[in-house]
């Protein structure tokens, strides 16, 4: 098992890795919509941030050796359940033609006031 703290800028700032590998799997802890260059966060529409944190999962698993084509679930937090349209309208166009396993779950507030957090599984 190995644990990674830092893809390019993004890095964990808690007591966890920003993912973990093991046996040829990448887990990728939840993921908001942070700057990728400046670690900001990137408060925006629902759309916006839904493409940010999306590009920060993509970022994340290729630097653990991996691809988006090759992420085979994802969990995407949203505090209502009114915004999943949204989510899905950016969610497709970002995928393409490639579909992992998804959960969407409707939460309370998310941390710091973002409007979605993203986690992912990928192999290698």
């Amino acid at each position: 098992m190995k644990s990674m703290f830092e893809a390019g800028n993004l890095k964990s700032n808690g007591h966890y890795a920003l993912a973990t590998l093991h046996h040829n799997t990448v887990y990728v802890s939840g993921q908001f919509a942070m700057d990728p260059v400046t670690c900001e966060k990137k408060f925006g529409t629902i759309e916006e941030e839904t493409l940010q944190a999306l590009k920060n999962v993509e970022m994340i698993v290729e630097a653990a050796g991996s691809k988006k084509e090759q992420i085979l679930r994802m969990t995407l937090y949203i505090p209502d359940v009114k915004l999943w349209d949204k989510v899905d309208t950016v969610y497709k166009a970002f995928f393409g033609d490639h579909k992992p396993a998804r959960t969407v779950v409707p939460t309370n507030e998310l941390h710091y006031g973002f409007k979605i957090e993203i986690e992912a599984i990928a192999y290698i």
